[in-house]
């Protein structure tokens, strides 16, 4: 049995659909959403770019880390969490008992999904090979810590959550 908290808890890349999928599957379960980064953004006052540039990667990833212990505790409609915060271990930690969704997402279709002129902060510079890397680092954490991994390339939002909404309780 799953412990309360969040229906369904987003992860996966930038580009993956995260924040669009989890309001879509919010709407049809008549649930809230809710997003990380948002949240860190808020608590700080500032943009996740702006935290990056003046206080560094660290300090953002300790923000998003409090941010979802807080959303994991108190939140329980959709969570979508931003593209690297299952990259510290005290997260993946959190995430146990609860039902976490991959959005995976190819190479390619990032790319063409995030763009050439982007605001994130950890994709500038050469956007494809950044976003390579990424992918390469990133993937086979995301796909340690989902009950469910659901591909995305080349289907729209409202595809994507409907079967999420078909796998899910």
């Amino acid at each position: 049995m799953s412990q309360p908290g969040p229906r369904a808890v987003l992860i996966g890349p930038p580009g993956s659909g995260k924040t669009t999928v989890a309001d879509l599957l919010a709407e049809h379960w008549g649930v809230s959403a809710r997003d990380t980064d948002a949240d860190v953004e808020l608590s700080e006052g500032r943009s996740i770019s702006d935290i990056f540039v003046e206080s560094g990667e660290a300090h953002f990833r300790a923000l998003e880390h409090q941010a979802v212990a807080e959303a994991l505790r108190s939140h329980d409609g959709v969570l979508a969490l931003g593209g690297g915060a299952v990259l510290d271990p005290a997260t993946r930690e959190l995430l146990a008992g609860h039902p976490v969704v991959f959005l995976q997402v190819g190479l390619a279709e990032a790319v063409k999904r995030i763009g050439l002129g982007t605001s994130r902060p950890l994709v500038m510079g050469n956007v494809r090979a950044r976003i390579k890397a990424m992918l390469d680092e990133r993937t086979p954490v995301y796909a340690s810590v989902a009950t469910l991994s659901v591909a995305t390339d080349g289907r729209t939002p409202d595809e994507v959550a409907r079967e999420i909404a078909g796998a899910l309780p």
